[in-house]
């Protein structure tokens, strides 16, 4: 998430005619050189004759992609004097545009001097905004529409590279890039589809409102999977901050880059494997974990995904992030998520049902429970176990609308940021003495149920923060006996 700045250096020397680029380039940034030698011919000037040498600082930083060419092109025409120098850092000109000091450039160039979209143009936006306030970003249009959806910063979009050189030299004036709309996100699930599960219902809305982890165990059809389809309509919207930094992840994923006020929601299958759940390759890119920044992580058939997959979740659940590391360099990309998990009670999914047989062996269902680590298990916040669907419910009313829930769920994280700053999920360390004050009932009965849970202090922490927020939901500013006796209830094991 953080591009980091590379100055590029040009020179122009005496001696037989070469082009070398130097300072750890791949091999499409080493591929420049033809780009960049037919794009000048064609853009109207002339390829410079003699020693060329390019130099990308810092030179101990692995370069990629073809975002330099249009830097390197430039530097080429200004080493060459077919182009003005700009004018010095401490001399401002008059002309806006006229100067090459206060600019960021990145594109890549066709043969025939035409600009073509860089990748991830929200992630190099995003930095310059935070690292060089006052800059001016030049990049080719279409990457540059997008880009302007971060404020505060000036963005120009550019077609070509005579008309970047026009720019430069002050014959001419690149046009501010207009942001594409803000889209629409499409209507969400609605809670009322899910009839009965009652218990669920509030779990769920309990885990909204406080940020919190769940655990979902039930037969087929109790409604696990439309009950976590429903999680991202009961969030809060995004922020623009978060919406950018989520359409930013999703960059560098290689998916389309799209703001969305509604948190996003991934659901990836069992089979996948440890680099698509966390991320990786032999050039890192984002997981789903990532892909959920801000948002909801569902895994159904929690016991089905590898045991190496499910424990790579354990740091980024703590965390907020993942570190992803390689001989010269490591990666780290955000993973603030929301886990909801769903799983059966056995392999076949009926023990325990009143009117189906369980086919599955103690041994079976002890081998599938054991599928799930003890420190991951310790890590969710809410365990939730789901009774069988009753043909009655279908003939019930609906339920309450996501729209009512929501309204709750918002005003509880108002509640939580105007005390705190954040969700009560991510409580820790001695907030939990500020935040989560209680009467001598209340500690007793928390102490008292840990004992014969046997739970962790980590265990005894969750249940304080799931807690303190079935107290904001009840607008109380301390938590009394029931908010932990409902706390407590969700934190009995599962499996």
């Amino acid at each position: 998430m953080h591009a980091h700045e590379v100055r590029v250096e040009t020179h122009l020397g005496p001696g037989l005619p070469g082009f070398n680029v130097v300072g750890l380039a791949d091999t499409e940034v080493r591929e420049s050189r033809e780009r960049v030698r037919a794009a000048i011919i064609n853009s109207g000037f002339e390829f410079p004759a003699g020693r060329i040498t390019v130099n990308l600082s810092p030179a101990d930083m692995p370069k990629e992609s073809g975002r330099f060419d249009l830097p390197i092109a430039l530097g080429l025409l200004l080493a060459s004097g077919q182009l003005a120098p700009p004018a010095a850092e401490d001399a401002k000109p008059s002309t806006p545009g006229a100067s090459l000091a206060d600019m960021v450039l990145a594109g890549e160039l066709s043969l025939t001097g035409a600009l073509v979209p860089v990748a991830a143009p929200l992630v190099i936006a995003l930095s310059v905004a935070r690292d060089a306030p006052g800059a001016t970003l030049i990049l080719p249009a279409g990457s540059a529409e997008q880009a302007a959806w971060v404020p505060g910063l000036q963005v120009l979009s550019a077609r070509s590279l005579a008309d970047v050189a026009a720019h430069a030299a002050g014959a001419g004036q690149l046009p501010n890039a207009i942001p594409r709309p803000w889209p629409e996100a499409p209507p969400a699930p609605c809670l009322s589809d899910v009839r009965g599960q009652p218990g669920a219902r509030r779990a769920l809305e309990v885990a909204a409102a406080g940020g919190h982890s769940l655990l979902m165990m039930g037969p087929p059809g109790a409604g696990k999977t439309m009950l976590a389809a429903r999680l991202p309509g009961l969030l809060p919207p995004l922020a623009r901050g978060q919406a950018l930094e989520a359409a930013a992840v999703a960059a560098m994923a290689g998916l389309p880059e799209a703001l969305a006020s509604q948190p996003p929601f991934r659901a990836p299958h069992h089979s996948a494997s440890v680099a698509a759940l966390v991320g990786g390759g032999g050039r890192p890119r984002p997981g789903e974990i990532s892909l959920a920044h801000h948002g909801v992580l569902f895994l159904d058939e929690l016991p089905e995904f590898s045991r190496r997959a499910l424990e790579a979740l354990r740091e980024p659940l703590e965390a907020g992030r993942v570190v992803i590391a390689r001989a010269l360099y490591a990666a780290q990309f955000p993973a603030r998520f929301q886990l909801v998990a769903a799983m059966n009670p056995c392999p076949c999914g009926w023990r325990g049902h009143p009117a189906r047989a369980c086919a599955c062996t103690p041994d079976q269902v002890a081998r599938y429970a054991a599928k799930i680590s003890g420190p991951l298990l310790d890590r969710i916040d809410l365990h939730v176990a789901l009774p069988p669907s009753d043909p009655d419910w279908m003939a019930a009313a609906p339920g309450e609308a996501s729209d009512a829930v929501r309204a709750r769920v918002i005003q509880c994280r108002d509640r939580q940021q105007a005390r705190q700053g954040k969700p009560n999920a991510g409580l820790a360390g001695a907030e939990l003495d500020e935040f989560c004050a209680m009467d001598d009932e209340a500690r007793g009965l928390l102490v008292q149920a840990m004992r014969r849970l046997k739970g962790s202090a980590r265990a005894m922490h969750r249940a304080l923060r799931v807690a303190r927020t079935i107290a904001d939901l009840d607008g109380q500013d301390r938590l009394a006996a029931r908010h932990v006796a409902q706390a407590v209830q969700y934190r009995r094991p599962s499996v």
